[in-house]
């Protein structure tokens, strides 16, 4: 049979997207483009560039290197404010030529400083620097600057929002829910009741730890050469204290200084981070598979889109995707920050090339975890709670008030009041494969021969009021 001549989609224009990420699911990500994509690494060179030729004519590190006026050090910023969709085409177009991305970005700024004088008139000293340029820098000493920034700025101001806002919206479910009976099920089995806002908030609880941690995370960065020696510097510039001038740049730049590395920033910064991030993330899915089943078991009623199908061949189902579509995202964010954290922490001797693509998939690995945030949140907006069901389950399953009886023997055992001769294996005898009424129990309670106070306590505790301290324990979140 011959194959049908196709229309060649690799030919469409504006190009279709690869991955779900640039494609079906851009809105969601849209945000991490501003700092992870390939054009967000290079305005970002262009950044570290021009902070370099400011930090170094600015300091007077380099004899006979002019000190750039106000209106000189804005003219080289601009450079970096209005790098946009040309700026962007015309880098590629030096790339196709210097084969060589940072080598690109030198020769893009030596191009800025030459058309300076049309700006900023013939007295400007712009055109007569331009090999202050990456002066005596690797490539690596400019690409780990820019990485860091940028991964700063991604997690700073796009994913760590979006993460609080998503604890902050469980724990708010917790407190609106606090004081909501639920049994709980350990093993898959009824057991001690609890509160709907409390298992919530444990869930608040995790995930707020990881984003403190997050949050004071480290973001190193270098500048020392080819190996790490300064070899370059103290050559061309003797004179001057190398260390602590690129301590100062890269703490200028906002970041923390490495005083000892190869060629390469040694990223164990960045294994921390995704770590972090990989944890969050996989409490998230925890949160995204309890939520799930709660929803199969009837807690939750997934309140109804106008519109949206749930089943191509049954229209009574509401299937939970979000949650779904969230732990799916989640498992690929997790497979590739854990192999950012593998890969990154180690490099032959003093350099070798495999950081280089492995940071290329930063972006990814964060736009899986934005992905799965926007969609648990979603999902979350879109849950009501079946009380009635949850009392119905409870005045099910007397038997789970086994344990408060047993305990309350005890007690009145060491207190010395007789006949309280092994609570577990009585209670285990009455309760285990059974299911109790409420007369049951509260005959059984009578039987025991408890202090009247302790009797009365116990025939008025049912299965929905044994709940605890778990409302109280949801307010802990605000500790």
């Amino acid at each position: 049979m011959t194959s049908p001549v196709r229309v060649p989609l690799a030919d469409v224009f504006p190009p279709i997207a690869l991955g779900p990420l640039d494609g079906r699911y851009r809105a969601a990500v849209a945000p991490l483009v501003d700092h992870l994509s390939e054009a967000a690494l290079n305005r970002m060179r262009v950044h570290v560039e021009v902070e370099w030729l400011i930090h170094l004519t600015s300091h007077h590190v380099v004899p006979g290197a002019p000190v750039l006026s106000q209106e000189e050090r804005a003219y080289l910023r601009e450079v970096v404010a209005t790098f946009g969709p040309d700026e962007i085409a015309e880098l590629a177009e030096i790339e196709r030529t210097t084969v060589h991305d940072v080598k690109a970005v030198e020769y893009f700024l030596k191009r800025r400083l030459a058309a300076a004088p049309d700006v900023l008139g013939s007295d400007t000293v712009l055109a007569g620097v331009g090999e202050l340029v990456h002066f005596a820098c690797t490539s690596e000493d400019v690409n780990n600057l820019s990485y860091a920034l940028m991964v700063r700025g991604a997690v700073r101001e796009v994913w760590l929002p979006a993460a609080t806002a998503l604890a902050d919206q469980v724990a708010a479910l917790a407190h609106e829910h606090a004081q909501q009976p639920m049994l709980a099920l350990t093993h898959g089995q009824p057991a001690t009741p609890t509160t709907l806002g409390k298992e919530l908030a444990v869930l608040a609880y995790r995930l707020r730890r990881q984003l403190a941690r997050i949050a004071g995370d480290e973001f190193l960065g270098k500048i020392n050469g080819a190996t790490g020696t300064f070899g370059a510097h103290v050559v061309a510039v003797p004179g001057a204290d190398w260390p602590t001038v690129s301590r100062t740049f890269v703490e200028h730049l906002g970041l923390t200084w490495n005083p000892l590395t190869t060629q390469i920033e040694s990223h164990d910064w960045q294994a921390e981070l995704y770590a972090d991030v990989a944890r969050y993330n996989r409490i998230l899915h925890n949160l995204a598979t309890d939520v799930w089943t709660y929803i199969s078991r009837g807690v939750f009623i997934q309140i109804p889109v106008a519109g949206a199908t749930g089943s191509s061949t049954m229209p009574h189902k509401v299937n939970p995707i979000r949650f779904e579509n969230a732990e799916a995202n989640l498992e690929l964010s997790c497979a590739l920050l854990d192999t950012l954290s593998a890969t990154l922490v180690t490099s032959r001797l003093q350099r070798d090339l495999t950081d280089s693509t492995t940071q290329r998939n930063i972006g990814p690995a964060f736009g899986h975890s934005m992905l799965a945030i926007d969609n648990v949140r979603r999902g979350l907006q879109a849950l009501d709670v079946d009380a009635a069901m949850l009392a119905r389950e409870l005045d099910e399953n007397w038997e789970v008030l086994g344990e408060p009886v047993q305990s309350a023997m005890r007690a009145a055992a060491v207190a010395g009041v007789t006949g309280m001769e092994n609570p577990y294996e009585r209670l285990k005898e009455l309760t285990r494969g059974r299911r109790l009424t409420a007369d049951d129990m509260r005959e059984f309670i009578g039987g025991l021969g408890l202090p009247e106070d302790v009797a009365d306590r116990l025939r008025a505790l049912t299965p929905a009021t044994y709940t605890g301290i778990a409302a109280a324990l949801v307010d802990r979140l605000e500790d």
